[in-house]
């Protein structure tokens, strides 16, 4: 932990952004390497990944194309394949409720005649 501690502080904080410049507002800027990272950052928080995990498995991805760094650990594999697997369930939990709101609408429908 200590190894993955310093990789923050040379990196710019948690996520590794680099420094940012106070925008004037509550706002920071950070440097334009620093954009492939936020997108890394924004595709992880909306797979539902929290802030923790985010900052624990960003080193060991390319910012890139968001493939394995050499930081990647077997550890890391299995926590990424079980957040992948709660992604899978809610993909499936999402096209059940979909299922559900197509027939109330299609019962809806062919009572009133509308959509």
């Amino acid at each position: 932990m200590l190894e993955l501690e310093e990789h923050r502080r040379a990196a710019g904080g948690p996520y590794g952004l680099g420094d940012a410049a106070p925008a004037g507002d509550l706002r920071r800027d950070f440097p334009e390497r620093a954009v492939d990272r936020v997108i890394r950052i924004q595709e992880l928080y909306a797979a539902g990944l929290h802030s923790a995990k985010i900052a624990q498995i960003l080193p060991c991805m390319r910012d890139e194309d968001g493939g394995p760094s050499v930081r990647a650990t077997a550890a890391l594999v299995a926590e990424l394949a079980t957040e992948r697997e709660r992604i899978d369930r809610m993909i499936g939990d999402l096209i059940r409720s979909r299922e559900v709101l197509d027939e109330v609408i299609e019962a809806a429908a062919g009572r009133t005649n509308i959509v």
